[in-house]
């Protein structure tokens, strides 16, 4: 499918990548704060990193006064991130007063986000609570004196429930909680957890059961199993999959390479999975296979469907 984005999360995004004066990306030299949220090798991580004004006496009233990110992720990752930075530099938070900042604050700030899409904005808020984390440290603040709750332990700590991105189920539990997680698809909205290879969704002691540990029978549908389409259905639905991905190569990947002397030939497509070749200059080219994965691939799964996967041959 492709993302329907609020224009003003289109524009925060475009202006990030074009490096447009007052934007955000970037790093910050010997920050105050330093956190970060995901994992590159899961698809999407966050670092991000604030600067103070120090008060001369009490840490805890020390004013954030620069806020930097940088991002591995998509369109609304990017997007979320700059709407946390703005968030937090108009407001002149203090890094305790910050962390009241949430992931509907900032879906707020964007006028929306896809359902899909929602885990960045959460992505954002985490990765402020680590940054304000190591404030604390570095400041010899006690947050638990001040009767905040990090819940850093989580990280470390737990059982690891989904494995592909490395989510404890203490983590997964106070998320179905904070954000009225009802279904498995939700939870992986939110948080990516299930999002990989599933394995976690019915095992034992996995979403399934975890939804049932925190809401037990409290929620109708919560283990509901949509029906299995038919053969004929099917069909026709990864008949419009593959015609989008056309659409989505002519406008928006070919374009790109050709501009540089290249172009892509689309061998098939069996389902999700995409086999295809770089052709002119880009075939020969030593970053071929980024290009391939960072280009085509990316561009594919945050505008169709991010389920797809890019098939060198």
């Amino acid at each position: 499918m492709v993302w329907e984005y609020s224009n003003k999360t289109t524009q925060l995004f475009l202006d990030a990548v074009g490096g447009k004066p007052g934007t955000h990306l970037g790093e910050i030299k010997d920050p105050d704060g330093l956190g970060e949220h995901g994992s590159i090798a899961c698809g999407d991580a966050l670092r991000f990193a604030f600067k103070v004004k120090k008060h001369p006496t009490d840490p805890t009233k020390d004013i954030i006064v620069k806020a930097r990110y940088l991002t591995f992720g998509c369109t609304s990752a990017i997007a979320a991130s700059e709407a946390l930075c703005a968030i937090i530099e108009k407001g002149q938070y203090t890094p305790i007063e910050a962390l009241k900042i949430n992931n509907k604050d900032i879906v707020d700030y964007l006028e929306g986000l896809p359902v899909q899409k929602i885990h960045c904005s959460v992505m954002g808020a985490e990765a402020l609570e680590a940054a304000v984390f190591n404030w604390a440290q570095k400041r010899g603040v006690d947050l638990k004196k001040l009767g905040i709750d990090m819940r850093m332990e989580e990280k470390d700590e737990g059982r690891i429930v989904c494995k592909c991105f490395n989510l404890t189920e203490p983590y997964i539990k106070r998320k179905i909680k904070e954000l009225n997680l009802n279904s498995i698809p939700e939870i992986t909205a939110a948080i990516k957890a299930g999002g990989g290879c599933t394995a976690c969704h019915h095992a034992p002691g996995g979403l399934h059961d975890l939804l049932n540990e925190v809401w037990g029978d409290r929620k109708e549908g919560i283990h509901h199993v949509p029906e299995e389409k038919t053969e004929s259905e099917q069909e026709v639905s990864m008949y419009k999959l593959h015609k989008k991905i056309e659409q989505v190569i002519d406008k928006y990947v070919r374009p790109v390479l050709q501009h540089d002397g290249g172009d892509l030939e689309v061998v098939d497509m069996k389902g999700k999975l995409v086999y295809c070749r770089l052709k002119g200059a880009c075939a020969g080219c030593p970053g071929a296979q980024q290009t391939l994965k960072l280009m085509v691939e990316k561009t594919l799964k945050d505008l169709v469907d991010p389920e797809i996967r890019i098939i060198a041959v």
